[in-house]
């Protein structure tokens, strides 16, 4: 079903359709990306690369192993939706904001992230290696064994982000603030955190060799600091 709704600049509302690469180039040569809103589409498997879709919204659709690769994206808005293993290698998603999706195991190397948010968001197993990540925010999600090399977060609030076992090898945290959330088991090889205030972060697994410099001003609380000396045999009182 395609409706218009009445508004200073209408939306075309796209509901509870199968759409493939041609039936959505063919709805783009009518209707400017920016006036879509796809609600309960599949595109499950489509071949999505390339194409100009700036502006667009997506709310409770399906994108399961979807490419996007290079796809404009920028502007876009995601509520609800699932693109487990989708790709978006090297697309443009500039403002993009993303809210309660599944996300698991999807691709973003080389995508340009500036100013994206992610909110509420499953991305578990996600790699986002050489992602263009400036501005780019996280909020309320997982993260687990995701591949976040090289990110950076410096002085940003970081809520509640389960980053369990996650590869943040040269991740720049310095000065973040976390609230909540958990670095168990993660990869820090080259991370840093100084000035870091860690205090609510689960910090399991972590071991006092790996702090060197890295964590240098770092702020952790007194319960985090014993767990870590005690791996010395030496029991704070």
């Amino acid at each position: 079903m395609i409706t218009a709704s009445i508004c200073p600049t209408p939306t075309v509302l796209v509901q509870e359709q199968q759409l493939s690469r041609f039936s959505l180039q063919a709805m783009l040569e009518d209707t400017p990306a920016h006036r879509l809103h796809f609600e309960q589409c599949d595109f499950d498997g489509a071949d999505l690369s390339g194409l100009a879709l700036q502006g667009a919204q997506f709310t409770d659709c399906s994108l399961a192993e979807a490419s996007l690769v290079r796809a404009q994206l920028g502007d876009t808005r995601w509520l609800g939706c699932r693109a487990r293993q989708a790709s978006f290698h090297l697309a443009q998603l500039t403002d993009a904001r993303f809210h309660r999706c599944d996300l698991n195991n999807t691709l973003w190397t080389k995508a340009a992230l500036a100013s994206a948010l992610f909110a509420e968001v499953k991305l578990t197993g996600a790699q986002f290696h050489e992602a263009q990540t400036l501005g780019l925010a996280f909020h309320d999600s997982l993260l687990v064994g995701a591949d976040l090399r090289g990110m950076s977060l410096r002085k940003q609030t970081i809520g509640q982000l389960d980053m369990s076992d996650a590869d943040l090898s040269g991740c720049d945290f310095r000065d973040a603030v976390f609230e909540g959330g958990s670095l168990r088991d993660a990869h820090l090889k080259n991370a840093r955190f100084d000035g870091a205030d860690l205090r609510s972060v689960d910090l399991g697994g972590l071991r006092l060799a790996q702090l060197g410099q890295s964590f240098k001003g770092a702020v952790l609380s007194a319960d985090q600091a014993a767990m870590l000396v005690s791996e010395l045999g030496i029991r704070v009182m």
